[in-house]
C-alpha cells in the first residue's frame, strides 16, 4: 500500500565531490534520491559562492573531460614523447588528479588539471598525457597507488615525461561527478540479515543502484539525513546525506536557505516513511532471538551523538539509537547481519534512564536548528550522560516521547528490582517494588524464608539521596529518621530506578512526570 506521505520533488542541486561543487540534477521519488551529471553547466558558483571558497585551493576551477578536454591536438603533441618540467606549489602541488595504472591494464593518465595551479601554469600538460615517468622513475608498469607515492615523493622539481594517448580519451572521458560518488554495497560475504550464507540477494538492502556513469540512485532506507555535520554551512543551504554504514556521506548544496528547507524536509518524509517498513523486517528476521535479550523494537532512527572527550576529532558523530521495550541501544552503524544486532555497542536500561534536557541547546553547529534532548542513565561507574541532536521539533518531540513512555513501560513490565546491602551491619537485601513499596529483608540460612525487617510504601518516602559511592539515605518520616544502606557499589542504578518508579505512578495518575 503507498504511504501518502513520500513526497516527490526535482531540480538543479550542487553535490561536493572531492572538496569541489558541481552542478547535477536531482529528482527525489518515494525511495531514493537521483542524481544526474548537468553537463552543460560551468563548475557550480551561486549566490557568489564558488568552488573552493569554504573547501580547498580549487576555486579556480578544473580541466577534467567534463570541461576542457580538447577537441584537436597538435601533431607535434600527439603520440610523442614529451619533457615537461613542473614547480610544484605550497597549496595544491602539482595540480593534477590521475587515472589508470597497471592494475586497470591502462597507462598512469592524467584525468584532471586543475587551473591555476603548477601543471597549469606549464601549459604543456594536457588531460590524456600519459606519465611515463617521474624524476626518471619508471611509471610504464606501476600500479595507481605506486604513481601517487612517487609523484608525492618527487620533491619540487618535478620533471615529467609524457605521451597523449588518444586511444585512452574514451576512458577519460567516463569521469563525471556522480560517477565519483560513493555510497556502501553490499559484499559478497555478508549475507542478508535473516539469510544463510549460501545466499545471494540480487538487490542488496542498502546499495547504491547504478545506471550509468552520469546518473546515481541513493537509497533512502536507513539513510541519516542531516545538515552542518561534515561540511561548514555558513549559509544554511546544504544538507547530508549518510550511507546506513556511516562510511559514506553525500553533501548537497541548494540555491538558497527556502530550497534547502523544501528538500531537507521532503527527503525527511520519505526516510521516515521507510523506518517502520525497516523495523517490521529486522522484527522478522530476528524471529524468536529478539535483539540484544529485548523482545521488541518500539523505536529506532539516527540522532547526532555530542562528543563527551576532547580527543574525539568532530564534535557530534552519527549514531543509530534503537529503543526496545526495556533498554536504549545504541549503534555505530546499521547492522547487517544477525550477530551485529545482538552486539550493540553500548546498552543502556531504560528503568535507570532519565531525560534531563530537552528543547534548544547551545552546542548545536547549525544555527536554526539547535535542538537537541540529554539523557543520564545510573551505572555501577556512576551517572553516564548523552547530549543527541536532532533536526526538528517533531524529531525532539518523538525521541523524547519514546524515551519517557519507554522508561514507564519498563517499570510495568519489571516491576520489582532487588540488591545486597548491609543495613545496621546486618547483610540484606533491599527490594524495590513498583506497586508494594521497599523491602529490607535479611538474607534467609539454612533453607529458611528471608526475614521481614521493614517495609515501606512509595507514599511514605519523604527523601532520597545517596553519597555517589556506596551509600542510600532514605527517609520515610519514621522516628528512627534516615535510613541508611551500604549498597557495596555505586548507588546511582538505584536511585534512579526509584525515580523512574515514582514518575511511572505520577505518569499513571495522568500527572506531567
Amino acid at each position: 500500500m503507498a504511504l501518502t506521505a513520500r513526497v516527490q520533488r526535482s531540480g538543479l542541486l550542487e553535490v561536493l565531490v572531492r572538496e569541489v561543487w558541481h552542478r547535477v540534477l536531482a529528482s527525489l521519488n518515494e525511495e531514493s534520491l537521483i542524481l544526474c551529471c548537468d553537463q552543460s553547466a560551468e563548475p557550480a558558483a551561486w549566490n557568489g559562492v564558488a568552488n573552493g571558497d569554504h573547501c580547498s585551493p580549487r576555486a579556480a576551477g578544473v580541466r577534467n573531460a567534463l570541461a576542457e578536454l580538447p577537441d584537436t591536438i597538435p601533431d607535434t603533441i600527439s603520440n610523442r614523447k614529451r619533457s615537461v618540467r613542473v614547480i610544484k606549489q605550497e597549496v595544491g602541488g602539482l595540480g593534477i588528479s590521475i587515472k589508470g595504472g597497471k592494475e586497470n591494464k591502462m597507462p598512469i593518465l592524467i584525468s584532471k588539471i586543475f587551473k591555476g595551479l603548477a601543471a597549469d601554469q606549464t601549459e604543456a600538460l594536457y588531460v590524456g598525457d600519459a606519465i611515463l615517468s617521474v624524476n626518471s622513475v619508471d611509471l610504464r608498469d606501476a600500479t595507481h597507488d605506486e604513481a601517487v607515492q612517487v609523484l608525492k615523493r618527487a620533491g619540487k622539481e618535478v620533471l615529467l615525461e609524457v605521451k597523449y594517448m588518444r586511444e585512452a580519451t574514451p576512458y577519460i572521458k567516463k569521469t563525471s561527478p556522480v560517477s565519483e560518488i560513493g555510497w556502501e554495497t553490499l559484499p559478497p560475504e555478508s549475507p542478508r540479515l535473516g539469510s544463510t550464507a549460501s545466499e545471494s540477494p540480487s538487490t542488496p538492502p542498502f546499495s547504491l543502484r547504478i545506471e550509468s556513469k552520469d546518473k546515481r540512485s541513493i537509497p533512502l532506507k536507513m539513510c541519516y539525513v542531516t545538515r552542518g555535520l561534515t561540511v561548514p554551512d555558513p549559509e544554511n543551504r546544504q544538507f547530508e546525506l549518510h550511507s546506513p554504514d556511516c562510511k559514506h556521506t553525500v553533501v548537497l548544496r541548494c540555491k538558497d536557505t527556502s530550497t534547502a528547507h523544501a528538500w531537507f524536509n521532503t527527503i525527511q518524509t520519505n526516510v521516515n516513511s521507510l523506518t517502520s517498513n525497516v523495523i517490521s523486517e529486522v522484527k522478522d528476521q530476528l524471529d524468536k532471538t529478539g535483539i540484544a535479550g529485548c523482545r521488541e523494537i518500539c523505536h529506532m532512527g539516527w540522532l547526532a551523538e555530542k562528543a563527551m572527550t576532547e580527543a574525539d576529532k568532530k564534535p557530534w558523530k552519527p549514531v543509530l539509537v534503537v529503543l526496545t521495550e526495556k533498554d536504549m541501544l545504541l549503534y555505530p552503524s546499521m547492522p547487517r547481519l544477525k550477530e551485529a544486532w545482538l552486539s550493540p555497542a553500548r546498552t543502556y536500561p531504560l528503568l535507570a534512564t532519565r531525560l534531563v534536557h530537552s528543547g534548544a541547546g547551545r552546542d548545536s553547529p547549525q544555527p536554526g536548528a539547535d535542538l537537541s534532548f540529554a539523557t543520564r542513565t545510573g551505572t555501577r561507574q556512576g551517572i553516564e550522560s548523552h547530549l543527541f541532536r536532532v533536526e526538528n521539533n517533531s524529531s525532539l518531540s518523538g525521541w523524547t516521547r519514546q524515551i519517557v513512555q519507554g522508561c514507564h513501560k519498563a517499570v510495568e513490565l519489571i516491576k520489582e528490582v532487588t540488591t545486597t546491602c548491609t543495613y545496621r551491619t546486618q547483610e540484606c537485601c533491599l527490594k524495590i517494588h513498583y506497586e508494594n513499596g521497599f523491602f529490607i529483608l535479611k538474607e534467609a540460612q539454612e533453607g529458611n524464608l528471608p526475614k521481614l525487617i521493614w517495609q515501606f510504601s512509595f507514599e511514605r518516602l519523604k527523601n532520597s539521596s545517596d553519597d555517589g559511592v556506596r551509600m542510600l539515605y532514605l527517609d520515610f518520616g519514621g522516628r528512627d529518621g534516615e535510613i541508611q544502606l551500604d549498597l557495596h557499589s555505586c548507588p546511582k542504578p538505584i536511585v534512579f530506578i526509584i525515580h523512574s518508579f515514582l514518575s511511572a505512578k505520577i505518569a499513571r495518575l495522568g500527572l506531567l512526570a
